[in-house]
């Protein structure tokens, strides 16, 4: 062969492509932090605007920071597929897994796409934060619907109100749809066969392995779910007869005492028995006690100082928001802000001075306190071990919010005597429990409807026949195939995964059995609280400044000894009450098939 043809025919060989390096993968993450941190301040304060002030401009201006983010996010992603078969350092490797699985509702490639894409992921939670319900000339909001399904009895009431509010939800079916279709297409652009397939991968192991875990955990939860069901069902049956409650069916979700059924605290005045009083009434003593919203946010901050925590700064109260304004629309539910990655923490709620507000904000500070501790984290491993482990944090501290703390804090001046333990445990068992299987069937649901399973015509069908199979809870109305009830929770709308809900309710127990062990408490861990106890908060601490760093297992043992979640500590916890309800419930026919 000529020299000549030689060149010819190398001219014409396609290169090959040089594989990349160690110390691109390095420089490669680098450079994706450093980007998506500064568009993460951008885009959280256009958010923070947005949910305070709810216009058609915060909502634009919302979208499009959205939009810079999440399109940077993909493309980060995308190209962090292209280091998978360099061998990397350890901590460089966790960062690239990090990065191609980092977005919720990935964009297409497609800017027309992704720019529509970014309007309906700001327009959905807007539509749920503006809503109102109308009774002629009357028109009150999702929180004041709230308060009316806690205090109402009457069922038509509560059935007005339930319908009303749910009704709002049914224009946001055609937009949440389309959502779909996008966020998937941007999914599949990345490897992921839909949404819920990268969703399902966020917790260092396969997604079909993750989806079997939460089955082993509800598996361990249902004996005692199904008792209490069976339980709280007879006594709705003696309150409202057959026509309103059947003994053997379903509970109707109006009369639960919340807006989605998923906690049944606020009806323990219809199903506890006379001798089962808990001994105090924690709205009462606030009210007595004069716990604005302030003074009930200052009570929770003091919780977490008690045990080590350092206060939180100075504008954590100029800038957050702690009770509606009369003036404009804001998002209501309850979340908590990092503004900066280093001091600038908030909360925002509509608070009234309730014993919720009370929980709630115990809540969302542990939120605050963990962004605090894992603040020195490099940008990609600020966040939790996995998202449970955010919610559990604030969880655990409510789990120690019992009589003895009560009277630590001055509102409680003698702790009830262990008779009233089956009052106490059932109170809390109506909101912990009660929760357990909405908490995991929201994501069963949208698991589906991502993956093509459930159409949007059988959007509503879908649901209900989650909301019977797992909560044995039933739509209150004639199905209506155009509603779109899933969109009245804020989540759905919101587009926030809500497995994380579930895992913490099982983590939470694990943690605080473990702070009981750490704090010497030998007694029923209902009655344990570790307030005040600052060597349980170091070794909390050391938990949550791993932030992401780690594979989850490998923080759950940090604290707890064990790498495995198990809501055996749950079980341990209302043990009790367990035994209790089955008593009550002999000659009852439970279960709802």
């Amino acid at each position: 062969m000529s020299v000549a043809a030689a060149a010819l025919l190398a001219f014409a060989m396609p290169v090959q492509a040089a594989q990349p390096t160690a110390a691109e993968a390095a420089a490669f993450v680098d450079k994706a932090e450093k980007e998506l941190e500064a568009l993460g301040l951008e885009s959280a304060a256009a958010s923070w605007v947005q949910a305070n002030f709810i216009t058609v401009d915060t909502i634009k201006l919302s979208a499009l920071n959205g939009k810079r983010v999440t399109t940077a996010a993909v493309q980060f992603a995308t190209d962090a597929k292209k280091f998978d078969q360099v061998q990397v350092d350890p901590v460089v490797r966790r960062k690239l897994e990090l990065l191609k699985r980092g977005t919720t509702l990935p964009s297409p490639k497609d800017q027309a796409k992704a720019t529509e894409l970014a309007q309906i992921k700001s327009e959905l939670p807007a539509m749920y934060g503006a809503a109102k319900w109308c009774e002629g000339d009357k028109c009150i909001d999702g929180n004041a619907l709230e308060d009316l399904m806690r205090r109402e009895r009457d069922p038509q009431k509560l059935l007005a109100a339930w319908a009303g509010w749910h009704a709002q939800a049914k224009p946001m079916k055609a937009k949440y749809a389309r959502m779909v279709e996008l966020a998937n297409e941007g999914a599949r652009e990345l490897g992921y066969s839909d949404v819920g397939a990268l969703w399902r991968s966020k917790y260092d192991m396969p997604p079909d392995a993750f989806a079997a875990e939460t089955d082993r955990l509800w598996g361990q939860v249902k004996p005692l779910y199904e008792s209490l069901h069976c339980y709280a069902r007879g006594k709705l049956n003696e309150k409202y007869g057959d026509a309103v409650v059947s003994k053997t069916g379903p509970i109707p979700a109006h009369v639960l005492g919340n807006m989605w059924a998923q906690a049944w605290g606020e009806i323990f005045d219809v199903v506890a028995p006379a001798d089962a009083d808990p001994g105090y009434d924690l709205n009462k003593l606030l009210k007595e006690q004069n716990y604005d919203p302030i003074k009930i946010t200052k009570a929770g901050e003091g919780f977490y100082t008690s045990i080590g925590f350092a206060p939180l700064p100075k504008t954590f109260y100029e800038r957050s928001l702690f009770v509606k304004p009369r003036d404009r629309e804001v998002v209501c539910h309850a979340s908590a802000w990092d503004l900066d990655n280093k001091d600038d923490l908030r909360i925002k709620m509509c608070m009234s001075g309730t014993d919720e507000d009370f929980q709630v904000v115990h809540h969302e500070l542990g939120h605050n306190i963990y962004q605090r501790a894992y603040k020195n984290q490099s940008p990609l491993f600020r966040g939790g071990a996995n998202d449970g482990f955010h919610e559990a944090i604030g969880d655990t501290i409510q789990l120690a919010l019992t009589p003895s703390y009560l009277k630590q804090i001055g509102l409680l001046t003698a702790e009830p005597d262990p008779s009233k333990d089956i009052g106490l445990l059932l109170k809390r068992a109506m909101d912990k429990v009660a929760f357990m299987p909405f908490g995991l069937l929201i994501d069963r649901w949208r698991w589906d409807v991502f993956a093509g399973k459930t159409k949007p015509a059988d959007y509503e069908k879908a649901w209900w026949a989650l909301r019977e199979k797992y909560q044995g809870v039933k739509r209150p109305l004639a199905d209506d195939a155009d509603a779109f009830d899933p969109g009245a929770k804020f989540h759905v709308p919101g587009n926030t995964p809500y497995t994380r809900y579930f895992l913490a309710h099982v983590l939470e127990f694990q943690f605080h059995k473990a702070a009981c062990e750490q704090a010497g408490w030998t007694g029923p861990l209902h009655r344990c609280t570790f307030y005040g106890n600052k060597e349980v908060g170091k070794r909390y601490n050391a938990m949550l400044e791993m932030g992401a760093s780690k594979p989850w297992p490998e923080a759950l043992k940090a604290f707890t000894g064990t790498d495995k979640m198990d809501a055996s500590a749950m079980l341990a916890y209302f043990a009790p009450l367990k035994t209790w309800l089955d008593e009550q419930n002999k000659g009852r026919q439970c279960g709802w098939n």
